[in-house]
């Protein structure tokens, strides 16, 4: 509705506020964002990991190599995959993995969970995408995640509202600071006709879009209409851009303390990105895997072949450092406190032959050549 139309004596017409539904989106999609930015931060971290099939801590070749760090599925590499697990997991709170007849891992869109206290927990109407199975799958023969972050949940339910108000008045005060505002003033006496009304609207329709379309207006005159700006002429206040961006950044921060995620590591800063690290893979990244490898374990490994040293380990970006650690690692090997097999098994390296064998002192002499070499020394101090 032009501004020349409260000329009319006509009644305004009622239309709907889409100004009002607009300003509810941007609420909405405030409340999404932090969360989305933490777990996806994390999810892109977690796809890096490789999955290995161990045996008596030696990496054995099999199929699920290929399934697990290559390609899970005909649509979806192992990276967008495992990325998708982590993000639906940390949001959603669960997730769940099926195994198709052909042996393809798919991520369950939506299922129903038939839960029993003495037996398997089964899923009925496990879809993904457009197809739906008929089958049930029980809780034995899926690889089920749940995060159980209750914290996050309340969160997210408790919080945001406050976090919306004080959004959208910050907003609201933004763009009334920076709002052009002006006064178009007529001379003439009577009513206006429905010609000039047009000729009117057209000119300042084309006012109000040369000052906002263009960085330098300038605009022709007309006889009895005078234009006046306003915005330098009201009272401002010091809110900015910038006050925005620590609210965001505030509501950010809150969300990856929850997720146990540093939030130095999130935004990037390199001030003492060490500790970070650590933080990281001590409160996050490591639950995670243990999550993870727990179900892969419980699906794929019998309680015999996991007795017999047959599982599933995952090693990626949240592993140890060995240049950072070279020195610690000296020490415990050289004082025989570990063995290398056992360092490198903390390492996320296979055993070596002969590593089991503990080295000690400066020479790294095996315990019986050093016994060895003491009788030596004595028969020839004799």
């Amino acid at each position: 509705m032009g501004f020349l139309n409260l000329f009319k004596r006509d009644a305004p017409d009622v239309g709907f506020d889409f100004e009002e539904l607009e300003r509810m989106l941007g609420r909405l999609q405030l409340k999404s964002l932090a969360i989305d930015k933490s777990a996806e931060f994390v999810a892109r971290i977690f796809a890096k990991s490789e999955f290995r099939y161990m045996v008596e801590n030696h990496h054995v070749v099999s199929d699920w190599d290929y399934i697990l760090n290559v390609r899970p599925n005909k649509n979806e590499s192992a990276s967008e995959f495992w990325q998708k697990v982590i993000y639906r997991l940390l949001t959603k709170n669960e997730v769940l993995i099926v195994l198709s007849d052909d042996k393809q891992l798919l991520v369950a869109d939506a299922f129903t969970r038939r839960r029993y206290a003495l037996y398997d927990d089964t899923f009925e109407m496990v879809s993904v995408r457009d197809y739906t199975f008929q089958r049930k799958f029980a809780m034995s023969d899926v690889i089920f995640l749940q995060y159980n972050n209750n914290r996050l949940q309340e969160y997210v339910s408790d919080l945001f509202s406050d976090y919306e108000k004080l959004h959208t008045r910050l907003v609201e005060a933004l763009a009334r600071n920076n709002q052009i505002r002006g006064v178009l003033a007529t001379k003439a006496n009577g009513t206006f006709d429905d010609d000039k009304r047009k000729k009117l609207q057209r000119y300042a329709d084309n006012l109000f879009k040369s000052f906002t379309s263009k960085t330098v207006a300038i605009v022709p005159t007309m006889d009895g209409v005078e234009y006046s700006e306003l915005t330098n002429t009201v009272g401002t206040s010091n809110l900015s851009v910038e006050e925005l961006k620590k609210l965001r950044r505030q509501f950010d921060d809150e969300v990856a303390d929850i997720l146990g995620l540093p939030t130095a590591l999130m935004h990037g800063d390199m001030a003492d990105l060490s500790n970070s690290q650590k933080m990281f893979n001590s409160y996050c990244y490591e639950s995670l895997v243990k999550k993870v490898s727990d179900a892969i374990n419980h699906a794929m490994v019998s309680s015999d072949g996991y007795a017999n040293q047959k599982k599933f380990v995952i090693f990626g970006e949240g592993g140890l450092d060995k240049f950072a650690l070279a020195e610690n690692i000296d020490k415990l090997i050289s004082s025989g406190a570990m063995t290398r097999n056992e360092v490198r098994l903390e390492l996320g390296l296979e055993a070596v032959p002969g590593g089991d064998t503990f080295l000690i002192t400066k020479n790294y002499q095996g315990e019986n050549e050093i016994e060895k070499g003491e009788n030596e020394d004595d028969n020839h101090s004799d």
